[in-house]
């Protein structure tokens, strides 16, 4: 059973609209159980109690009807950043679809990241809101295959499931990619991996594919990751890898970063997916009014 947490308000404004272009953050439950190895959302910084424990905020949708109602100014809203909006808990409470019916209702457009499937059983309120406002699906991929995904990522469905659903968004018109970050150095971050992941996408026809060639590691979130490699692939020596290649640096980037950036960027062109911010936020945009295209001034 689910515990509910106290919260004042759910749709807060963002600092900045440079991320696919949002203009508002909803984050309706908190904590995640995807149990994902790498997470920065595990770091101190973000003051997450029990992170691997997920908790809904009491009355959501009263406060997210009461947000959307106050709000001048129409824009997209973003889900997903900190919390999974399609959790385990969400099959059965609905939280994520009954917001997206208010978001649907108010005429705000929606940007969603996640790793679950489940935002598949969405796609008749993805496609109610298409038809007045943006809407953009993010689906975080980090490998290609089943096998290392079930390691890295054990509370959450395979790569192979989330390219199903991937497919599934683009028959139904919905403008839908892949987040390919983290890239796990030393893992993940070689060409057969990033090559295969391109091919797949495009088999599925996505729109685009964002990627980040590397990960980041701060305070307790580089023990966890430590602890978990060296459980998971103990004889890789990886940690040793790590700390000689990164030491205590935030930024992880691959050693081989610009190189598979190079390839991937070509595969990419030769498939004819989006994989520049910039336009991204401006193909999922362009058919609606100016007053949801901010982003471009920025350009």
């Amino acid at each position: 059973m689910i515990e509910y947490i106290p919260a004042k308000t759910i749709i807060t404004k963002t600092k900045s609209s440079e991320w696919f272009g949002t203009d508002y953050n909803m984050n309706i439950y908190k904590g995640c159980c995807h149990g994902c190895i790498y997470c920065d959302s595990r770091s101190e910084c973000y003051h997450i109690e029990n992170f691997d424990k997920v908790r809904a905020k009491e009355k959501a949708l009263e406060l997210i009807r009461d947000d959307l109602r106050r709000k001048v100014k129409k824009g997209v809203i973003g889900t997903g950043a900190m919390s999974d909006p399609y959790n385990p808990f969400e099959k059965e409470l609905s939280l994520t679809r009954h917001a997206l019916e208010l978001i649907d209702a108010f005429e705000f457009g929606v940007a969603i990241a996640t790793k679950s499937p489940l935002l598949t059983r969405d796609i008749d309120i993805l496609k109610a809101i298409k038809e007045h406002s943006p809407v953009l699906c993010k689906v975080t991929i980090t490998t290609a295959d089943d096998g290392m995904a079930a390691q890295i990522e054990p509370g959450v469905a395979v790569s192979s499931k989330r390219f199903e659903a991937l497919a599934s968004l683009r028959e139904n018109g919905i403008f839908a990619g892949i987040l390919l970050m983290p890239v796990l150095p030393f893992l993940e971050d070689n060409e057969e991996n990033i090559l295969k992941i391109v091919r797949l996408a495009a088999e599925c026809s996505v729109n685009f594919i964002y990627p980040a060639f590397g990960m980041t590691l701060r305070q307790n979130q580089r023990d966890y990751y430590y602890g978990k490699i060296n459980e998971l692939f103990p004889e890789a020596n990886l940690v040793r890898r790590y700390r000689k290649q990164y030491g205590e640096y935030y930024e992880c980037r691959s050693p081989k970063a610009a190189q598979l950036y190079a390839l991937f960027a070509k595969e990419c062109e030769k498939h004819g997916i989006l994989y520049k911010m910039k336009d991204i936020v401006h193909t999922y945009k362009q058919n609606y009014g100016e007053n949801q295209l901010n982003f471009l001034d920025m350009i």
